[in-house]
């Protein structure tokens, strides 16, 4: 048997952030996503299930978690921890465990004008991207809470897929 048996993709991401009404407002207002449900309070006042099924400290309590749909790709689940040890910033790109979440978009321009009009912070410049992935631009830009995020664009496709025997999955085509 090859790879995880029964494996279909991505179901969804889960982001700690430090204030759940902010993120909603941002998942919500600015990218597009719809509130699907909410949990209550998760907590573990004398036990060690924290530490052993979520790997943190075992009095950290979770406040709350909210779950979106977002456009026709994975889910975002929204966390809000009182952790009990403290927490640490949002690691870079760069850090262990960095990472950024790439939205794909028809029209690179008009969502740049849009994060814009709703004061967010914008990374740079759009990138034209090379080699195999020629024909896609791509720009980072920041949630409230610090999480990188990227546009990503390639409507007319990308240079690998001329010759390739696979392609990547892509949001615009997902039965393909």
């Amino acid at each position: 048997m090859h790879g995880l048996p029964g494996m279909r993709g991505i179901d969804h991401i889960g982001v700690t952030v430090p204030d759940l009404d902010e993120a909603e407002r941002f998942l919500v207002d600015v990218l597009g996503a719809e509130h699907i449900y909410t949990l209550g309070a998760k907590r573990d006042d004398e036990g060690d299930w924290m530490a052993v099924q979520l790997g943190v400290h075992p009095r950290t309590v979770i406040r709350e978690i909210r779950f979106y749909r977002l456009g026709n790709g994975s889910n975002i689940e929204t966390f809000r921890y009182d952790a009990a040890d403290g927490q640490s910033a949002e690691p870079r790109n760069s850090d262990i465990g960095g990472h950024h979440l790439a939205l794909y978009v028809d029209d690179m321009d008009a969502a740049i004008a849009h994060l814009r009009a709703h004061d967010v912070e914008i990374m740079g410049e759009p990138v034209a991207s090379a080699g195999p992935a020629a024909g896609q631009r791509w720009l980072y830009f920041r949630a409230p809470w610090g999480m990188q995020f990227e546009l990503v664009s390639y409507p007319g496709g990308k240079a690998y897929e001329a010759d390739a025997p696979r392609r990547l999955w892509h949001p615009a085509h997902p039965a393909e």
